[in-house]
């Protein structure tokens, strides 16, 4: 069984941040989620858990990051293209997120990031296969 991972992040506006994750294409998990929060499927083995802050502070013993002014962690996704990059990115902005940061082109990678509605920083980024056999 491969290891999987499962991403627990705290939001303030649980219905506003599940349209978010909705549009950019994962899967809600309704056995996972109620009404504090929301499980989002996005890969076979990467598990998104939103939850609403009161839940959140049930699971952790330190305050809850304001991520509008601190990043407590960068999130970074692989994409199977840049185009990929750029169409993931292009509906995270349109669909409540904000620019994290310019996108960054190294030639045999190529990334761009976003924010999502309650500032927690994803990347998607694109490595060129060939490059990576080099």
């Amino acid at each position: 069984m491969a290891t999987m991972i499962f991403v627990n992040l705290p939001v303030k506006d649980l219905d506003k941040s599940k349209k978010f994750y909705s549009a950019l294409g994962y899967t809600l998990n309704e056995q996972f989620s109620d009404d504090n929060t929301a499980s989002f499927v996005i890969s076979d083995t990467i598990v998104v858990m939103l939850l609403k802050e009161d839940k959140f502070r049930e699971f952790s013993t330190k305050p809850i990051a304001d991520s509008g002014a601190v990043t407590e962690a960068l999130l970074c996704l692989s994409a199977d293209s840049r185009e990929d990059v750029d169409r993931i990115t292009e509906i995270a902005l349109s669909s409540g997120g904000s620019k994290a940061k310019d996108p960054q082109d190294m030639g045999f990678m190529y990334g761009r990031s976003y924010l999502d509605p309650d500032g927690h920083h994803w990347e998607l980024a694109y490595m060129d296969p060939a490059a990576l056999e080099g």
